[in-house]
C-alpha cells in the first residue's frame, strides 16, 4: 500500500516508511525518530520512539527511552527503524474547507459552471478531491458545508472506517448551512424559513446527518470599498436560539462572520467558533478567550485576492484595501495569540484561488506571519483543533489510542512552517505516500 507523488526521494529514509507502513499492518512497528512534535506540548520530543500499528499509537518514550515490552513485538530488543534526521509529526487538521467547490480556478465563469453541476457529480469530484489530501499530510477536514448533500455523504463514508483501516481523511460536515432567504449563503446554505423556528431548523438538520450546525451570520467582505458593508442577517438573539437548539442535540455550532457586527452578534449568541472574523476588535477577541470562542481566520481567500489581482481585475485601489485587510487580520491575530484565545487553522479551501491542500500549508505560514511561534501554528493545525473540535476519530496528536497518522519531514517544521511544503512522507493506516515539493493543483 504505497503511493508515490512526483520527484520523491528515493532513498534509506523513504524506504524505510514504506517498509514500516508494510510491517504496520501485521503487527506493532517500534520506530524512532530525531524529534517528535506530539501537537499537545509545546517542547518537541528528542531522540523519541512511537510505537503503532496501523490503526493506531501505543507507546511513546522519549530521550531515547525503550518503550514497555508488552507493546513490542514478541522478543524485540531493537527499534524497526531509527531516523534520526526526520521530524514526525501528526497528519493535519483542515478546519474550515468547502470539498464540494474547486479552488484552484480563479474564473468566475468557471465557477459558475461548476455550481450548476449535479450533485452527483459534485459528489464524485469531491471523493476524488479528498484522496488527493493525504499527500499534503491533511488527514481530517471538518468540512463547511453544501446545499447538496457533497460533505454529508463524504462523511457518510468516512464513518463507515471510524476505528478501521481508511483511505482518505476523516471527515465531517454541517451539510446546508443556516441562512435567511434572500441573503449571502444561497449557493451553500438552507433557508431559516423553511421551517416553523430557528429550532426546528436545527433538528432537521440534525436528521439530515449533520455532525455541526453552520449558521451564516454576516455577509462578505465588499473588497471595492474594503470593508463588510451589509449590517448581519443574524440577530444575537437568533444566534443564540440556534446555539442552544444545537448543544441540546450535540452539535457544536460554526459561526460565518466578517464584520464587527457580525462577529458581536456571534459572540453574544455563544457559538462554538467563529470562522473568518475579519475586523474583530481587541475586546471582542477577549470575550472570546473568556467563553471559550475558538477563532478560525482564514487569511487564504482574502490574500488570494491579492495574488491574483490582475486574473480577476483589481485596481491599485481595491489591492490597497485588500492589503490594509490582511495587515489588520495578522495584528489581531497575533493579539489573539498573546491574549490566549484558541486559533484554529482553516484555509477556506474551495474558495477562489485557494485549492485544497495548497491552501491550508499556505495558511499556516500566513499565521506564522502573524507572529505566532511556529509551535503554536502547528498546534493550531493539530492538538488544539483536535481538542476543540472533538472528533469522533482521535486525531491530531501522537498519543496513545490516537491514529496511527503521521508527516515525516527532514525539513524541521519548528524552524518554519512553509518546510511542510517540502520533500516529505505519510504515514496514513498502514499506506506510505511519498511526496514531492512540486505540486497539481488540478481538480483541487
Amino acid at each position: 500500500m504505497i503511493a508515490r507523488m512526483k520527484a520523491a526521494p528515493v532513498d534509506a529514509g523513504v524506504a524505510a516508511m514504506e517498509r514500516l507502513a508494510l510491517l504496520s499492518r501485521e503487527r506493532t512497528v517500534w520506530l524512532r525518530v530525531g524529534q517528535l512534535i506530539d501537537g499537545q506540548c509545546n517542547r518537541p520530543l528528542s531522540n523519541a520512539s512511537v510505537v503503532f500499528d496501523a490503526t493506531q499509537i501505543y507507546e511513546l518514550a522519549p530521550n531515547g527511552a525503550r518503550p514497555a515490552t508488552n507493546h513490542l513485538a514478541p522478543g524485540q530488543r531493537d527499534p524497526d527503524a531509527v531516523l534520526s534526521d526526520f521530524t514526525l509529526l501528526p497528519c493535519l487538521i483542515e478546519a474550515h474547507a468547502h470539498l464540494f467547490l474547486q479552488g484552484a480556478p480563479v474564473d468566475s465563469e468557471e465557477r459558475k459552471k461548476h455550481l450548476k453541476l449535479p450533485a452527483e457529480v459534485l459528489f464524485h469530484q469531491a471523493r476524488v478531491r479528498c484522496v488527493a489530501l493525504l499527500p499534503f499530510g491533511v488527514g481530517t477536514v471538518r468540512d463547511a458545508g453544501d446545499k447538496d448533500g457533497v460533505g454529508l455523504a463524504l462523511a457518510a463514508e468516512a464513518k463507515q472506517h471510524f476505528g478501521k483501516i481508511a483511505t482518505t481523511p476523516w471527515i465531517d460536515s454541517p451539510g446546508a448551512a443556516l441562512h435567511h432567504r434572500g441573503w449571502y449563503g444561497t449557493f451553500m446554505g438552507e433557508p431559516i424559513e423553511d421551517h416553523d423556528s430557528p429550532g426546528a431548523c436545527v433538528a432537521a438538520r440534525v436528521r439530515a446527518g449533520a455532525d455541526r450546525i453552520k449558521l451564516l451570520v454576516s455577509g462578505v467582505i465588499d473588497f471595492r470599498a474594503g470593508n463588510v458593508t451589509s449590517p448581519p442577517q443574524m440577530p444575537a438573539s437568533e444566534v443564540a436560539a440556534i446555539a442552544s437548539a444545537a448543544a441540546k442535540l450535540g452539535r457544536q455550532t460554526i459561526a460565518h462572520a466578517s464584520g464587527t457586527a457580525g462577529v458581536e452578534n456571534s459572540i453574544e449568541g455563544g457559538v462554538t467558533t467563529i470562522e473568518h472574523g475579519y475586523f474583530v476588535t481587541p475586546e471582542q477577541l477577549a470575550r472570546m478567550r473568556d467563553r471559550s470562542i475558538a477563532w478560525v481566520p482564514t487569511f487564504a481567500p482574502v490574500q488570494a485576492q491579492i495574488d491574483h489581482a490582475d486574473e480577476l481585475g483589481w485596481n491599485a485601489e481595491v489591492v490597497g484595501h485588500l492589503e490594509r485587510i490582511i495587515e489588520g487580520h495578522r495584528k489581531m491575530l497575533g493579539l489573539a495569540h498573546t491574549m490566549g484565545v484558541k486559533v484554529l487553522a482553516g484555509s477556506d479551501a474551495g474558495s477562489c484561488g485557494v485549492p485544497h491542500g495548497v491552501g491550508l500549508l499556505n495558511e499556516l505560514c500566513h499565521m506564522e506571519q502573524s507572529d505566532m511561534p511556529s509551535m503554536a501554528v502547528l498546534q493550531s493545525a493539530t492538538g488544539t483543533s483536535a481538542a476543540t473540535l472533538a472528533f469522533a476519530e482521535p486525531v491530531g496528536r501522537v498519543a496513545p489510542g490516537c491514529r496511527a497518522r503521521f508527516i515525516f519531514t527532514r525539513h524541521d517544521p519548528l524552524v518554519t512552517v512553509a518546510n511542510l511544503r517540502q520533500e516529505k512522507a505519510v504515514l496514513f493506516d498502514g499506506t506510505a505516500i511519498l511526496c514531492g515539493a512540486a505540486v497539481d493543483t488540478v481538480n483541487l
